[in-house]
């Protein structure tokens, strides 16, 4: 423990959490379910349903409804109880992981959701190293009990050789597949039982004391009985119990077992969040870190999202705040301009619903509507010249030109490829030969989805062709090396939409010429974004 003040109490109730999983492992329906628990909606959407009614709400593009996967990182809050939830569903496919990673950074903790059958996956494993890069605690949901799944403690084991993490177990499966009726809850000695008729029905929970309560026989067949009291008693003999600091400090994980289809084994991680989750932490910044107790506003841009509302074409920054207790119509400081802004029509937001804010604390996520001022990685303060550190921009993996359909709309198409690019949705690199703009992503999916944006949004018909380029990187040296390194490979040379140099590559042979003939030059594949 540190000496740090207690907070305060509204900022100490806040719980800002993300989703991270694989595709597919569940993580847009166990968020509906938790907006269902925290009484934020009625009744839960599905990803894949017949009927417009039957919509996640989270997954607010055209896109992501056709093809039932989330595209972008949606934000929402809620209250749980005493505790207000700051919930940020990402994108689990691996082509939209960047604006996971940047997600990443502006949460306390993440909520790792595995499919029972199919246990870590590898984009789970790279999710859950930028998790460890930052500490993050991590609270695991082991979903989908009710299908045939794997073996309890082989998905206990996968997880800890593969993820390098102790493991805990907060509930215990009884029966598997078809035979799964529930699980025991062991922080709290409860039984739950699991409802398959009724989906969005909060499960049955008989209280229990101890194992060798003759209420269990009543609810649990025998056979499932003898094997459940023998897999417990090996679990407490074999597993560590329950350490709060080591859950804190990101070193253990426990785990819920359930499945989020049936809003079952849900209510009891959420209760897990709240008792066992952080509240808001110090943000890492230049010159000096921010406190959330801090009274002076603090906050940062970590996502900027175009056209939420198709009917304006409006863009929302995310911005999370870092200290104090914001109020509807304050003037913030916009550090990389020195520039005020009145913050005057904020917005909180669950999923595409949003609402004015009138006050926000440390550990919110609002929206600023904005036209085009705030990038990823602003910052916000109350006049202090403060930058957050950490927010990665990632060098694309695939790069392809970008032309519009009719020539004569170079200049909308130029307009829209830069609002995609603030946005971080692409890198756009303008060549110093040539005409059109060469779109950069980290995968192919990324090409399909803004296509079609732009034809939805811009109503311009786009083709992306193959690039003579794979890869780019990031130009550094002082200013002489930098314009002799330019003059002599301006083939090569492209600017991104910051201004900034980029060496376009053709192979790897490109870049180990760079080292050798120019050792002046550093070339990177990440950036900060920052001013």
């Amino acid at each position: 423990m540190t000496n740090r003040p207690a907070l305060p109490p509204e900022i100490a109730r806040r719980r800002t959490f993300a989703i991270i999983s694989h595709p597919d492992a569940g993580k847009t329906t166990l968020t509906e379910k938790f907006l269902l628990y925290g009484g934020a909606i009625q009744m839960a959407g599905q990803v894949r349903a017949k009927g417009e009614a039957r919509r996640t709400r989270s997954d607010f593009m055209q896109m992501e409804k056709d093809r039932g996967i989330s595209v972008s990182a949606s934000a929402m809050s809620f209250d749980f109880g005493k505790y207000r939830f700051n919930l940020v569903d990402t994108p689990g496919h691996s082509d939209f992981s960047e604006d996971t990673y940047r997600t990443l950074t502006a949460v306390d903790a993440a909520v790792m959701v595995i499919d029972g059958a199919k246990g870590v996956e590898s984009q789970t494993r790279k999710l859950f190293e930028v998790c460890r890069l930052r500490d993050l605690p991590i609270l695991t949901f082991c979903n989908k009990m009710d299908r045939e799944s794997r073996d309890t403690f082989d998905i206990i084991d996968e997880i800890q050789e593969n993820l390098a993490i102790d493991v805990t177990p907060a509930s215990w499966p009884i029966g598997v597949g078809r035979d799964f009726i529930g699980c025991y809850d062991i922080l709290r000695d409860r039984l739950e039982l699991m409802d398959r008729a009724d989906r969005n029905k909060v499960a049955d929970s008989i209280q229990i004391n101890g194992l060798d309560d003759p209420k269990l026989a009543q609810h649990v067949p025998a056979d499932l009985l003898a094997k459940f009291r023998e897999e417990i008693e090996m679990a407490k003999a074999l597993l560590p119990a329950l350490d709060p600091d080591s859950v804190l400090n990101g070193s253990m994980t426990p785990i819920w077992f359930g499945s989020a289809m049936n809003s079952f084994g849900v209510k009891e991680l959420m209760e897990g969040l709240a008792s066992y989750g952080p509240e808001p932490q110090v943000q890492s910044a230049q010159p000096r870190n921010v406190a959330p107790e801090e009274t002076t506003v603090a906050g940062f841009v970590f996502k900027v999202q175009a056209n939420m509302d198709p009917k304006h074409r409006d863009r929302v920054a995310f911005v999370r705040l870092a200290s104090g207790h914001f109020e509807r119509g304050m003037k913030l400081t916009h550090v990389r301009s020195k520039k005020q802004m009145a913050i005057t029509n904020p917005v909180l937001f669950l999923a595409a619903d949003r609402e004015l804010a009138e006050e926000a604390w440390a550990g919110d996520i609002i929206g600023i509507p904005n036209h085009g001022q705030l990038r990823i990685g602003d910052t916000l303060t109350e006049g202090e010249a403060i930058r957050v550190t950490g927010i990665p921009s990632f060098a694309p993996e695939l790069l392809q030109t970008c032309r519009a359909g009719d020539p004569m709309k170079a200049k909308h198409l130029e307009k829209a490829l830069m609002q995609f690019a603030e946005e971080g949705a692409a890198k756009v690199f303008k060549p110093t030969f040539g005409s059109g703009f060469i779109v950069g992503v980290v995968g192919a999916l990324q090409f399909e989805v803004l296509a079609s944006r732009i034809e939805l949004e811009y109503g311009l018909p786009v083709r992306f062709e193959s690039s003579q380029f794979t890869s780019a990187r990031w130009v550094a040296g002082d200013k002489m090396a930098v314009d002799a390194f330019v003059a002599a490979n301006k083939q090569h040379i492209a600017t991104d939409n910051d201004g900034d140099t980029v060496f376009l590559t053709r192979l790897q042979w490109d870049i180990d010429r760079v080292g050798r003939d120019y050792p002046a030059i550093t070339l990177t594949a990440t950036k900060e974004m920052m001013v």
